[in-house]
């Protein structure tokens, strides 16, 4: 594929990047910058992402769907393109800045172009400050993760190590006077130290997409979002949904599905993941 790119300078560059320290003089745009009104999202993270991490991203980043997000970040292996991965399934806008100039001969990592065509042609964009054709330097990404950082109103950390690259976009975010939202981890993992650091040092914890949004100053409609993820569901999961119309024991909803318990025990533990439901003092209810 050959990216179509347009120069943005002067006024035509992002309000948001002119105010931060040292911005950009000149960007390659390809595709389309999100709508005015739209919130932008940084979402970064591990490269080396947990089954966790994996999950996590999924979860919070379908919850938005709905919401004038996009999400934003840096197109590398992990946390970053997996944030724009699940964007995408959300429909919601994705804004990519690659550790490269945009072709497909330098662009960086060579493994997320399909994504970066996807982004383009889902409504999003791939931004950089680089010649088209210059090839990735070790020093481009911490310039990259300016842009990044100050192109979002808020950055959320997923799964970062002790002295994790991750943990720049966090400190430049907090430069930039913008919140920093950080997915607490287990405190046997690695991964999760730099995250459970940042929440110490006064980052928001953030355990559900509802935390996100508010974060970002949205009014939760939670009748609609209930709403949307009904229509989202699978036909074996709305079944279970008729069935709550009042509170069960997972017993006794277990036994209504008829199906084999160990089946069943699966489709609730999915759906409890995607918010359909939670298991309150014994009894299963919708979210």
């Amino acid at each position: 594929m050959a990216f179509n790119l347009k120069i943005l300078e002067g006024s035509a560059i992002p309000a948001d990047l002119l105010q931060i320290p040292q911005p950009p003089k000149k960007l390659y745009l390809a595709g389309r910058l999100p709508p005015e009104g739209t919130i932008c999202l940084a979402v970064v993270g591990s490269r080396k992402a947990t089954t966790y991490g994996k999950d996590i991203v999924k979860k919070l980043i379908s919850g938005l769907k709905g919401y004038p997000i996009a999400i934003v970040s840096g197109l590398a292996v992990g946390i970053d393109s997996l944030s724009h991965e699940a964007a995408l399934q959300a429909g919601l806008i994705a804004v990519a800045f690659p550790g490269s100039g945009i072709s497909a001969e330098a662009f960086f990592p060579p493994s997320s172009l399909k994504l970066a065509e996807k982004i383009i042609d889902a409504g999003g964009c791939i931004i950089s400050e680089y010649e088209p054709n210059m090839k990735a330097q070790f020093y481009f990404f911490p310039a990259r993760n300016r842009l990044v950082a100050g192109l979002s109103k808020a950055a959320l950390i997923i799964e970062a190590q002790d002295k994790s690259g991750t943990l720049i976009t966090a400190r430049m975010a907090l430069d930039y006077n913008k919140e920093v939202l950080a997915v607490p981890g287990p405190i046997n993992s690695d991964f999760s130290k730099g995250t459970n650091r940042l929440i110490r040092q006064g980052a928001t914890p953030i355990t559900c997409s509802e935390d996100i949004l508010e974060a970002l100053g949205f009014k939760i409609d939670k009748e609609s979002k209930q709403q949307n993820l009904f229509e989202d569901a699978r036909p074996e999961e709305k079944a279970v949904l008729k069935l709550l119309t009042e509170p069960l024991e997972r017993d006794e909803l277990i036994r209504r599905m008829k199906m084999p318990t160990a089946e069943a025990n699966a489709l609730l533990s999915v759906m409890e993941i995607k918010e359909l439901i939670k298991e309150e003092l014994g009894e299963i209810r919708l979210a």
